[in-house]
């Protein structure tokens, strides 16, 4: 039999096109290695996005091809084909991001099947690639990622996805339902919906309907979660931009129909920095939709994204930053300094901030919101909490899981004492009984009943 190893990077919008490639791979065949010593040929699914994927990319290429010789690149810095050349010559072949279809093409010429498989055989889903029961997971049973859309419109000036992933185009909701109710029925605990920004969900569709358990379902975010929602397992929203229709959801939240967390990437907080950027708001505008939000949930978690030392940036823009920190009282803050990928338009601006400097400006915004979420953290000591078991921990006994705002490789875990009859997968109810900068800790209470809602989705 043909083997074939993989080495999946990037975001969890990749992560979900590696499983879609792995699945297409095991289907028509091919046996998956875990090793390269295994590998008669490896795909490199890569990332693009800033200049530290970039290389961390160019790096797992050029191992893949000193450990087996023959590797087939994919993702987004496969759209940059002559960077990858000019760095490994020696690459078999090169394909777009989420190009299943032109990986397969290439697996096939180069390790081609010694007898035909009937396994190719087996139907697939309508969303271009993930069987039922069959589909090859890179997540935990317990949780899958759920991506609902591809591409971006936007045009910020430090980005450079819509050149890399194209513009928007997003999934029937008929498509996308379908495979969370298998996603569900297959033990999923946890829907992490995501899109480059999922609050445009079916704006390129027209919000058209298609038909879903006997009834029509709009390509729209607000019915699409409701619908998310009644399937029973936790549904978790990421990468959500603030538009009106944003209350809605949060409204959703508030009534229990989905978990009482977003993750919006406000990217700065100084008007004239984002302006520069080519984002919408500014710390006002940014508080009072806050406020509006918590005003509906005050159960509300908000994580959210900065980058500091982005071309022009000022100590006055940078304290503007802090101080809506302060204000905001975000729950999770990621950090990043500005990277100048190549193809960005931020690249051409005046006013590049000297790497030291923007290290600098990264670690105090790291330290000045490090206390907030510790200060928010100490609230929770005293409550009962839901938790999501992801791990078991290193004492006897010690479970590892997430809270409702929690989501996971990103933000903090509970560390739970349990009677030891606690498993991986299990939906906890614990009393929290301290916490740190990060994390929490608790005691375990009792083990909640879980039962999914599948509705009724018809054949395949």
């Amino acid at each position: 039999m043909a083997r074939v190893g993989f080495v999946s990077l990037g975001c969890p919008k990749a992560l979900v096109d590696s499983e879609r490639i792995l699945t297409r791979l095991r289907a028509e065949g091919y046996e998956l290695v875990a090793s390269y010593e295994q590998a008669e040929l490896v795909v490199v699914n890569t990332c693009g996005f800033v200049t530290p994927a970039v290389e961390e990319s160019l790096q797992a290429i050029g191992e893949a091809l000193e450990r087996t010789g023959t590797v087939v690149v994919t993702g987004c810095l496969g759209e940059r084909p002559e960077q990858i050349r000019e760095r490994h010559p020696k690459v078999a072949a090169v394909t777009g991001q989420a190009d299943v279809g032109g990986v397969m093409r290439e697996v096939r010429r180069l390790l081609p099947l010694e007898e035909p498989s009937f396994a190719g055989l087996l139907p697939l889903a309508s969303d271009g690639g993930r069987p039922d029961a069959r589909a090859v997971r890179l997540t935990p049973q317990h949780y899958a990622y759920l991506k609902i859309a591809e591409g971006c419109d936007h045009r910020c000036s430090f980005c450079i996805i819509p050149s890399l992933r194209g513009p928007q185009v997003s999934r029937d909701a008929a498509d996308v339902l379908r495979e969370a109710s298998r996603l569900v029925a297959g033990g999923a605990k946890e829907l992490l919906v995501i899109a480059q920004d999922a609050s445009a969900y079916g704006s390129d569709l027209r919000h058209r309907s298609s038909r879903f358990a006997e009834r029509e379902v709009r390509a729209h975010l607000v019915p699409l979660a409701r619908e998310l929602g009644a399937l029973g397992a936790w549904v978790r929203l990421h990468y959500v931009y603030p538009y009106p229709h944003v209350r809605e959801l949060v409204t959703l939240m508030a009534e229990g129909v989905l978990l009482p967390y977003l993750d919006v990437p406000l990217q700065h907080a100084s008007p004239r920095i984002l302006r520069a950027m080519r984002r919408p708001g500014g710390a006002e505008h940014h508080l009072r939709t806050l406020a509006a939000w918590r005003e509906i949930c005050p159960t509300l978690r908000i994580r959210s994204s900065f980058i500091v030392g982005f071309p022009g940036e000022t100590e006055d823009d940078l304290q503007q930053l802090l101080d809506f920190l302060a204000e905001a009282q975000l729950d999770r803050v990621g950090v990043f300094t500005y990277s100048a990928v190549a193809g960005a338009a931020a690249n051409a601006l005046p006013g590049h901030v000297p790497e030291a400097l923007a290290q600098e400006r990264f670690e105090r915004v790291m330290e000045h919101q490090r206390s907030i979420s510790a200060a928010r953290l100490a609230r929770q000591v005293g409550r009962t909490v839901r938790a999501l078991v992801d791990a078991y921990g290193a004492l006897p006994g010690e479970v590892v899981a997430r809270t409702e705002g929690d989501a996971p490789g990103i933000d903090g875990v509970l560390r739970c004492e349990t009677d030891g009859t606690v498993r991986i997968g299990d939906l906890i109810e614990a009393t929290v009984t301290g916490s740190s900068d990060h994390d929490l800790a608790g005691t375990w209470q009792r083990t909640l009943p879980w039962q999914p809602a599948v509705p009724r989705f018809g054949p395949i």
